[in-house]
């Protein structure tokens, strides 16, 4: 097993950053010295990870190194930012130099495909559990945020629903095999950093679905003040999810299974079929399942699908 310091060096310090990534000093000092593009203003989020709450212990290495940065890029997606910069703080039981090798592969991959340097980080003993900072930028007062709804304004998401859910399913079914639909929407989630840039300017508000999108929507209703109208029947569902669990429950893993890190979105309805064109050469559907109101509450949801995940409020649904 190799020490803290021999890890850092062999698997986890990114290669020396071009001048053009703002890093004035990286890794090796006691903090980094970033450099912020003018005219733009910084979005900085953190996620923790956790083995047995936020991923399986038994996951591949590689897939838990992409999905803890993963999640915490969804969130600058959600507010239309490019990313820039990245902290991580790995926690580990033992030293096992093949399995942070393989963790270092899925998060470098995923840092240099979406355009992030990592600046720093650490290192310790524990269980296991990784805690991510990410830092983009937006155009100074172009940043998405949740109050911006309005009653009338639709209700969109993109890609797909449920595929959190039934991939995590397909794992305690014991599949393994990350070409899996199912499945690798659970352990390799797609942020959707250029669809957030591409929809700057046609967005009234916006969150991303990671605690399901039920939970995720009242928290929009909430910031903004209104309520929702919801058409389940139009909710685009993830590919193999009604195959894998039916139609009833693949409806519920959309709605409250969260770990989907789609945008949810509200747009005026004259913006809408411009929003559509911007993601094209994405080739990622925008679909509409509903509007806000003003009345408050949700309306065209089962009452006892009202739920969504929170930490220390019992089981994942």
């Amino acid at each position: 097993m190799l020490g803290e310091f021999d890890l850092i060096r062999r698997y986890l310090a990114p290669e020396s950053p071009s001048p053009g990534q703002g890093v004035v000093l990286g890794p090796g000092d006691d903090a980094a010295l970033l450099a912020p593009t003018p005219g733009q203003q910084l979005v900085v989020s953190v996620d923790t990870s956790v083995a047995g709450v936020h991923f399986p212990p038994e996951a591949p290495a590689r897939a838990v190194g992409h999905r803890a940065l993963a999640v915490s890029l969804s969130d600058l997606a959600a507010m239309g930012a490019q990313p820039r910069w990245c902290l991580m703080s790995l926690t580990l039981p033992a030293g096992d130099a093949d399995w942070v090798a393989g963790f270092a592969c899925g998060f470098h991959a995923l840092c240099q495909a979406s355009g992030v340097s990592l600046v720093g980080g650490d290192v310790t003993h524990g269980e296991l559990a990784i805690s991510v900072t990410v830092m983009g930028e937006t155009p100074a007062g172009e940043a998405f945020r949740r109050d911006g709804a309005r009653p009338g304004d639709l209700i969109a998401i993109t890609g797909a629903l449920g595929g959190g859910a039934g991939g995590l399913a397909a794992w305690q079914a014991g599949k393994r095999e990350l070409d899996d639909p199912l499945l690798a929407r659970y352990l390799l989630p797609q942020p959707r950093l250029k669809a957030g840039q591409m929809l700057r300017g046609h967005v009234s508000a916006a969150i991303d679905v990671s605690d399901g999108l039920l939970a995720d929507l009242g928290h929009l209703c909430e910031a903004s003040g209104v309520g929702a109208a919801l058409d389940v029947s139009a909710m685009p569902l993830a590919e193999g999810l009604v195959d894998a669990l039916g139609p009833r429950a693949a409806s519920q893993a959309a709605l409250g299974g969260g770990d989907d890190y789609e945008l949810l979105l509200g747009l005026p309805p004259s913006r809408l079929e411009l929003a559509r064109e911007c993601l094209e050469a994405l080739e990622l559907e925008l679909t509409v399942i509903g509007s806000f109101t003003s009345t408050p509450g949700v309306t065209g949801v089962d009452p006892e699908w009202l739920t969504g995940w929170q930490h220390f409020s019992g089981e994942r649904p």
